[in-house]
């Protein structure tokens, strides 16, 4: 077995329907990638069945990882189904319906006659009311009512609620307030887990920061027994390294700061997709792209340009909104596994609902009776019989009766008309999502590389590109783990904010300067806890901007010491023309919350070069059906073969343990120095 001193790091990214796993040594580069079956009764067995198999695969001992990265979609999953922990609310004196009242507006794409208001986290009769207040500028008015806070613990400890916020009004001004009510709560109901708003989310907007603060405290214990129990069972296996999660910004953070500020994860699994698809477009030559991320549920879009991908502060997940840093993701249930039916009135629909992991598709033979995306697939000839190198084999019978019965049957359709059906809706419900990142945005996608991920995005790269004649697909070596090259190779980041109301034209100067003081003070201390030396630390100021009398700002860079007001403002009426074609460079700006992105790189990744000659080509040829032109004598490659410079003419399907890639006729793919295919038409050689 490998020493200790070899040194190594694993990634893993839990998904729907497969557990992704890279292991790298860290001198040399060489790496291993693998999947295993997600386990989503307890995702934790997945998790270390992944992490045995890796090390088995590379022969490498427990002790010799120096790094385990995780992404994790446990709060997100906890949230869109409802099944977060009993939590309880503390909010100031007449704020009680704050949850409920919300923004008093119905989904733009709702039904107003149809729609429900749905059911908020923390029922009414959980909400406690507590005197006590500070104004906008944080001077204490009122004390706290410090009777009520204890009434309110004795109450929500005998109705077994373990998990609590606490949103008090203006406390992002001064959190005194609420930190004592931590006090208090915690010597009434010990073992109480405290979300505090000052904490979670320090800014304005009453429903934003007390729905941030509460769908905290609503995942907080799940997300704590989870990495309780992962880092258990990593001890109980010589695993000594530190477990450290990534979050909905694109950075990793420890597991004990995961513990207390849990849903700052609750986009972790597709922002690690995300940074490993910028890393792969950097390594081949492109800035600008929209990277797409297919799993066995779920489709996840987003616009990386300059080579960076957006970071919003106004997401939501599910119905509920949630205004902490994350990458600006969007995400539709379109993937391997979602469901084909045809409905009363005889329309075809594919998705949202997925098959999932268990019973999977029907081709599984574990029990899924229904078509998907994956059973279209495998009837039309596009993957091969046997997924991940062999392990699971595919049965074609069942797949092609299951189409033939439930969709082409009742359509009167030939079975292949039935098929390519199914993948023409999913491919069109991915394009909706792609022209919402770019067009709706004012970005045209023919300026943009795609990059198709996960295991089924480079089968369906070539037809989203060809709907929106987009030139350029790169698909990764390894697509279908993709997210976890982006845990390796991503940094340690982490997000400050503060509200601190500024009005023309008296900014005050030494105030902003103060609560950047305080941030940075903050950030560095968070650094040093993550190991990050002074030499890797980058601090990034921002400020959010609007003009007087908007309900709404844009977030700008604010670099410099000096803290330049003239130079902000010139930077807002920019971003505000690029967004909205207009700036009006007369009206008065205010300075409304200030922020602070740091971050660290404590270790580097960057994937391994290959070399020109791999071995004979292996050359299968077996029918395959394209729309408009039939089944075709279609030539099926191994990726392994293909070496630097190797190229490969359309119609070809590309075959690899994690993914299966697609090369439509008049195409042209070529292998870069990283393995990655480049595909373009072949006009452009």
């Amino acid at each position: 077995m490998t020493p200790r001193a070899a040194g190594y790091a694993i990634a893993l990214d839990v998904g729907g329907t497969f557990t992704d796993v890279a292991l790298v040594h860290e001198a040399s580069g060489r790496l291993w990638v693998t999947k295993t079956p997600t386990t989503p009764d307890d995702p934790s067995t997945g998790f270390i069945a992944g992490v045995d198999k890796a090390l088995k695969l590379a022969r490498v001992a427990p002790e010799a990882l120096r790094h385990v990265l995780h992404g994790t979609t446990t709060a997100t999953n906890a949230i869109l189904e409802n099944k977060g922990a009993p939590s309880g609310l503390l909010t100031t004196a007449g704020f009680r319906d704050v949850l409920e009242i919300g923004r008093h507006d119905i989904p733009r794409r709702a039904n107003m006659f149809a729609w429900v208001k749905p059911l908020r986290p923390v029922p009414p009769e959980r909400v406690f009311e507590i005197g006590g207040r500070v104004t906008v500028e944080g001077v204490e008015i009122e004390p706290l009512d410090e009777a009520g806070v204890r009434a309110a613990a004795r109450r929500l400890r005998q109705a077994g609620v373990d998990s609590i916020a606490v949103v008090f009004l203006h406390s992002y001004a001064n959190p005194a307030h609420e930190r004592r009510a931590r006090t208090l709560l915690l010597d009434e109901h010990p073992g109480c887990a405290v979300s505090l708003s000052s904490e979670v989310l320090p800014v304005f907007r009453e429903f934003e920061r007390s729905m941030g603060t509460v769908l905290n405290a609503y995942v907080q214990p799940l997300i704590g027994r989870y990495v309780g129990r992962l880092a258990e069972r990593l001890r109980q296996r010589g695993v000594s390294a530190p477990l450290s999660i990534m979050k909905s910004n694109g950075g990793v953070s420890g597991a004990d700061v995961v513990r207390t500020q849990a849903i700052h994860t609750a986009l972790s699994g597709p922002a690690a997709g995300v940074i490993g698809a910028r890393r792969i477009g950097e390594s081949a030559g492109f800035d600008d792209l929209i990277s797409v991320d297919v799993g066995g549920t779920s489709a996840d879009v987003c616009l990386i340009r300059g080579g960076e991908a957006e970071v919003t502060v106004e997401g939501r997940i599910g119905s509920w909104p949630l205004h902490v840093p994350m990458i600006d993701i969007h995400t539709i249930g379109a993937g391997g596994g979602s469901i084909a039916r045809v409905t009363e009135d005889g329309t075809l629909t594919v998705g949202p609902e997925s098959a999932g992991a268990q019973p999977g598709p029907v081709c599984y033979a574990a029990g899924g009776e229904e078509p998907t995306v994956t059973d279209a697939h495998l009837v039309l000839g596009r993957i091969p019989s046997h997924l991940l190198g062999g392990e699971i084999a595919l049965d074609v019978d069942r797949a092609r009766r299951s189409i033939e019965e439930r969709v082409a049957r009742p359509l009167g359709l030939r079975l292949e008309a039935a098929a390519q059906g199914i993948l023409d809706i999913v491919n069109n419900n991915m394009v909706g999502a792609l022209r919402l990142v770019s067009v709706e945005r004012g970005y045209d996608p023919r300026d943009f590389a795609l990059v198709p991920f996960g295991g089924a995005g480079p089968l369906h790269g070539a037809d989203l590109a060809a709907l929106l004649a987009m030139p350029t697909i790169v698909v990764p070596r390894h697509p279908g783990v993709l997210s976890t090259f982006g845990l390796l190779g991503t940094e340690a980041r982490n997000d400050y904010a503060r509200t601190s109301l500024q009005k023309p034209p008296d900014y005050d100067r030494a105030a902003i300067a103060a609560v950047y003081a305080e941030l940075e003070r903050q950030a560095n201390g968070w650094l040093a806890d993550e190991g990050v030396s002074h030499a890797r630390r980058r601090l990034l100021r921002l400020a959010d901007l609007r003009y007087r009398h908007q309900g709404f700002e844009i977030t700008v860079p604010w670099p410099g010491r000096d803290l330049a007001i003239d130079g902000l403002i010139a930077r807002f009426h920019a971003a505000h023309e690029r967004l909205y074609t207009y700036a009006l460079p007369d009206a008065p700006v205010e300075i409304v919350t200030l922020r602070l992105a740091a971050s660290g790189q404590v270790r580097r990744f960057s994937p391994p070069e290959r070399g020109k000659a791999l071995g004979r080509r292996r050359r299968v040829t077996r029918p395959v059906y394209f729309a408009g032109h039939g089944w075709i004598p279609c030539p099926c490659l191994d990726r392994d073969t293909l070496g630097l410079g190797s190229v490969v003419r359309g119609p070809a399907i590309v075959e690899q343990p994690d993914s299966t890639t697609v090369v439509l006729a008049g195409q042209r793919a070529r292998a870069d120095g990283f393995g990655t295919l480049v595909v373009t038409e072949r006009a452009t050689r």
